[in-house]
């Protein structure tokens, strides 16, 4: 298989990789999702009644027969497969399971057993080549993701902690073959898949590329590491990006999702949302959820254990062997995270220094097979051998058979580790870092036990467990939050662990019985069946709308693809249909952003001044008469003045909306009540130019700039601007809220708002915005009021009061018949006329005295300022004047927007206006 893969492993071409094959080296992808073969499969608006559950490891459990033949057999205990109780009915009626079997199968059976294992388990094995399933778990998994999620970083060049590009390879390689199998099961592009722990994380950039609207969710059982430990992996934008382009993310603890949302805000500038209880990221137009639920046990699966014959028997036996002892517990896996080390240091301790407890108090210690090799695993098996050793030796008593410490290195089957819970008075959980730990759950459930109930003809005597417990948890595990009866307890001391040891042995009985009896309400109720009921009831609420989303793929790698969702109707602007508009049309107006709209910025000099290729445009645009253009900016008045004066007729808007002009030759001036500018083509949005507001809020200001390493501050004529994108991501944030509050308290009576945009505070006069200044200069352009004008008429002082939108009024009349279309009536025209010269003639708006507006509008923009520009175009396609426009609203770039129609970049859009006015643009640099 030929991949388009980089020397450091990066994969370029997702597109490429799905199919085998080398991709092109640019481009994104389309709207249309492409089937397995790279056929186009269509889009049903309806799920296909199941779900498809992707984990590691299939919940089947798998022997060979003495015969040679594969036997298969459910695995209860998996958590994938106690999830399917809780799965919402009867929205799901079925469960696919896709994941790899634990035993290599040759490949001459591989096919007959997974036919086999479909049929009877529903379940679709992945099978990995030797090579892969090795480098993919034991390498990368096991020896670079597990480390790095445990805060644990590689130390010497030669540990096997160091980044391995082969083993990444390995990694995505696995990743496609599960992406494979779940697009040869899925019936629509709609699917649910629901992607379980670290093992597969790049699965939904993957699934993503294939079917747009595939409604993934991921959950983490592993711990998620903060933006310091996670920045240092060489793919963290991969997996981050990947992780995003699920529908919905999942976490035990609020600690996990909080360092994910860091991680997000420092490396891809994302900031979260939160509403009602729920945390959302917007990720190019999609909501991406993040659910922060710890997973449960199922109590009804260990209450059956009570019947057993098997767990009876051997409880008895440990009731006899432990007889007159307090008992601690452990069961933990060897690995280095789970602190068993720490754990008998602490007992150790416990003996040294309260001797009254020799021969009283034993820990049993169950210890599982570890699942990864290497020389730290080797280093603390022989540790902890010498330590059991050493404390046995040094406070047994053989003359009464007293052991402290009963080690137990070797897999305990269900029911006997339900035996050491149902006669431990303590259970001790160390771990230092873990991502669940269901170890407490099971204890709490097997302390509680089933209600008694005596011996039946049919049913043997059922005896009830103890009802009451202790715990010592380590406050490193994702239980420790919802256990608040536990003793909580820093690993990393041992004074700690030993003091929480004591203090649980100590406690009274009645205590016992309370702390148990509040474990058992939460374990009871919070079980696995509810955990998973909750998750999918999320994942189908945040995705009840992608049916009706329009999607595109961007980027090719994995670092680098994302798909932007859409309203249905958002498309493309066509040139040609805008030439054709705009060539039989008789009155033309263009609302035009400059920054990021006619240049991109870094192709210019650092003054952001106009290429030549872009006045020569707006030339020949303002050359046609029957063309009026208007250029918003946020650029200080000054500077457009300056670099738009070879542009003839040209209205500017300075400063997003404050400051207007009319015409080429003007001065700026500021209106307001009581001072009249020295010409009344101008005008300005700001009515009450009070700005000694200035002067309280910039101290304010640079106060926090001193403060805040990597902020600034702009200081504009109307508005005061402090940036805080280049400061730390978190204290910045914090410093704006902080900044927010102080202003909103110093300048509550001051006719000013205050903003909190991305990575900045602005501070601005109110009523101020590029939709206002729309409205207002259409005003000023063809001589019809604005909504409030046409209530009360123009203002005594003969200057027009500001524009706050228009509205249908039916009773206005759209000028004499036969009038050519866009050209002011003769009344409309003489009214401005006059109440621009300050006459009294103009106090009344007359019936019929307004004039038509144009019938060609052209608005485009790049970013969320013009977002107003485009709510206002869309607000007066409602009026008299402009019901029979043909109006074009349109973003830069492919995201969410207001706009119906967008345009890529600014190259662009300079080629759609040059096409306009029949120019030919050679010499454009790219924007791209």
């Amino acid at each position: 298989m030929v991949v388009n893969q980089s020397k450091g492993g990066s994969f370029r071409d997702l597109a490429a990789l799905m199919q085998g094959t080398p991709g092109p080296s640019g481009g994104g992808s389309g709207p249309a999702a492409l089937g397995s073969g790279g056929q186009r499969r269509s889009s049903l608006s309806v799920s296909s009644g199941r779900i498809i559950i992707a984990s590691n490891h299939l919940p089947l459990r798998v022997k060979k027969a003495s015969s040679g033949e594969w036997t298969f057999e459910w695995d209860e205990d998996a958590l994938v497969a106690q999830a399917k109780d809780g799965l919402p009915r009867p929205q799901f009626q079925e469960v696919l399971y896709v994941g790899s079997l634990p035993v290599d199968i040759d490949l001459e059976e591989q096919e007959g057993i997974a036919i086999k294992l479909k049929e009877q388990y529903n379940c679709c094995p992945v099978y990995l080549e030797n090579s892969v399933k090795e480098k993919f778990y034991k390498g990368f998994c096991k020896q670079q993701l597990w480390p790095l999620f445990h805060y644990i970083l590689p130390g010497s060049p030669s540990s096997s902690q160091r980044f391995n590009v082969e083993y990444w390879q390995a990694y995505v390689k696995a990743n496609k073959s599960f992406a494979d199998k779940i697009v040869e099961e899925s019936a629509t592009d709609t699917e649910f898949v629901w992607i379980h722990d670290y093992h597969l994380l790049v699965l939904p950039s993957l699934l993503r590329k294939r079917f747009n609207r595939i409604r993934a969710g991921v959950f983490l059982h592993s711990p998620f590491p903060s933006s310091e430990i996670f920045r240092t992996f060489p793919k963290r934008e991969e997996l981050l990006r990947s992780l995003l382009n699920a529908d919905l993310i999942g976490f035990h603890t609020f600690d996990y999702a909080r360092h994910f949302l860091s991680c997000c805000s420092r490396m891809l500038g994302l900031e979260h949302e939160t509403s009602r209880g729920s945390i959302t990221l917007d990720y190019y137009g999609r909501t991406v959820g993040i659910k922060i639920m710890p997973t449960g046990v199922n109590p009804q699966r260990y209450l059956d254990g009570f019947t057993w014959d098997e767990f009876k028997w051997r409880r008895g036996e440990l009731q006899a062997q432990f007889q007159g002892m307090t008992v601690m517990a452990g069961v933990d896996d060897m690995d280095s995270f789970k602190g068993i080390d720490l754990k008998l240091q602490a007992f150790e301790r416990l003996l040294e220094y309260h001797p009254e407890w020799r021969g009283k108090v034993v820990l049993v210690q169950v210890t599982n097979p570890p699942r990864s090799t290497g020389h730290d695993i080797t280093e603390l098996h022989a540790f902890i051998t010498n330590l059991v050793a050493s404390i046995n030796y040094k406070f047994g008593t053989p003359a009464t058979n007293y052991v402290p410490v009963h080690y137990l290195e070797r897999h305990v089957p269900l029911h006997e580790r339900m035996a050491f819970y149902s006669v431990a008075d303590c259970v001790v959980v160390t771990a230092t870092r873990d991502g669940m730990n269901l170890v407490p759950y099971e204890y709490i459930v097997c302390r509680q036990g089933p209600d008694a109930a005596a011996a039946t003809e049919t049913e043997p005597a059922v005896e009830s467990g103890p009802r009451d417990s202790m715990l010592v948890v380590s406050e490193f595990v994702g239980c420790s939050p919802s256990l608040s009866g536990a003793i909580r307890v820093n690993p990393w001391s041992v004074d700690s662990g030993y003091n929480g040891m004591y203090a649980a042995i100590c406690m009274p009985l009645e205590h016992r019985r309370l702390r148990h009896q509040k474990h058992w309400r939460y374990v009871s109720q919070h079980t696995v069946a509810y955990w998973a009921q909750s998750y999918i009831t999320d994942l189908m609420r945040v995705t009840k709308n992608h049916v009706t989303m329009k999607c595109y793929g961007l980027g090719l790698g994995l670092d680098t693809f994302r798909m932007v969702a859409l309203d249905a109707n958002f498309r493309k602007m066509e040139e040609s249909q805008v030439a054709a508009t705009y060539s039989s049309s008789n009155s033309r107006v263009f609302f035009l952003d400059y920054d990021g709209t006619l240049t991109a910025g870094q192709h210019t000099s650092i003054t952001l001044a106009p290429l030549e290729e872009v006045l020569q445009v707006l030339r020949a645009l303002t050359a046609e008469p029957r063309n009026k253009v208007v250029l918003f900016s946020g650029r200080p008045k000054a500077e457009l003045q300056e670099w738009f004066a070879s542009v003839p007729n040209l209205a500017l808007v300075a400063e997003n909306g404050c400051y207007l002009r009319l015409g080429e030759g003007q001065t700026w001036n500021t209106l307001t009540p009581g001072l009249q500018g020295a010409d009344q083509a101008w005008v300005s949005l700001v009515v009450a130019a009070d700005f000694g507001w200035k002067k309280m809020a910039l101290p304010i200001l640079q106060q926090y700039q001193e403060s805040t390493d990597g902020s600034s501050i702009e200081t504009k004529e109307s508005a005061l601007v402090w940036y805080y994108k280049e400061a730390d991501p978190d204290f910045g944030s914090w410093q704006a809220k902080e900044l927010l509050d102080h202003l909103e308290g110093v300048l509550s009576n001051k006719p000013v708002e205050i903003v909190g945009g991305s990575s900045a505070v602005e501070i601005k006069p109110q009523g101020v915005s590029k939709g206002q200044a729309v409205e207002k200069m259409l005003t000023q352009l063809y001589g019809y009021p604005a909504q409030a004008d046409r209530r009360s008429g123009l203002t005594s002082s003969g200057r027009l009061p500001p524009a706050v939108g228009f509205s249908r009024l039916q009773s206005i009349d759209s000028g004499p018949a036969g009038q050519q279309q866009g050209a002011p009536t003769t009344a409309g025209a003489a009214a401005f006329a006059s109440a621009s010269q300050g006459g009294q003639q103009g106090d009344v708006v007359e019936k019929g005295a307004l004039c038509k507006g144009p019938d060609f509008v052209l608005c485009i923009g790049d970013d969320r300022s013009d977002e107003d520009m485009f709510t206002s175009i869309e607000t007066m396609r409602a009026s008299p004047q402009m019901m029979t426009s043909e109006v074009y609203a349109c973003t830069v770039g492919q995201k969410p927007s207001r706009a119906p129609f967008y345009l890529n970049d600014p190259g662009e859009v300079l080629h759609l206006l040059a096409r306009l006015v029949g120019m030919n643009l050679q010499n454009l640099p790219s924007y791209s």
